[in-house]
């Protein structure tokens, strides 16, 4: 019975560690908290941007392994809602400004000089997208 709780105890740690260890490498790899700090001009919040991804991540290991139920009511649940789409599109954009997505797709589809009208019709998308998920999915 001591030897299957150790070895649970050390598979977990170890998949939590090869998780975070890819989730940091990502991060560093796309460059994504420089490039938000740089483009926010807030360089000297760095740490700030640092702690929040840290206690984010942490946070999320700690509601996925306790499953919490949130008796708060729906107001509250937009901001959050709005927080981590914020954090899924930045870190979609920083992926795709990596990899140079946009600029071969509006070549692609001939969209040379309007690379504006492609990433609002991508963002829009998004957000018609989202909502009706939310509306339709989520609600019945």
């Amino acid at each position: 019975m001591m030897i299957s709780i150790l070895a649970i105890i050390f598979l977990g740690v170890a998949s939590g560690l090869a998780v975070g260890s890819g989730f940091v490498a990502f991060l560093t790899v796309l460059g994504v908290i420089p490039r938000l700090t740089q483009l926010s001009k807030t360089m000297k919040m760095i740490h700030h941007y640092e702690w929040a991804v840290f206690l984010g991540a942490l946070t999320g290991v700690g509601a996925s392994l306790r499953d919490p139920v949130l008796n708060i009511p729906s107001f509250p649940l937009i901001f959050l809602g709005m927080t981590g789409g914020t954090f899924y599109g930045m870190l979609a954009a920083a992926l795709t400004e990596v990899l140079n997505v946009f600029p071969i797709l509006a070549k692609r589809i001939r969209l040379d000089g309007e690379i504006t009208i492609l990433i609002m019709a991508i963002v829009l998308g998004k957000i018609f997208g989202s909502i009706f998920q939310w509306v339709y999915f989520v609600h019945h």
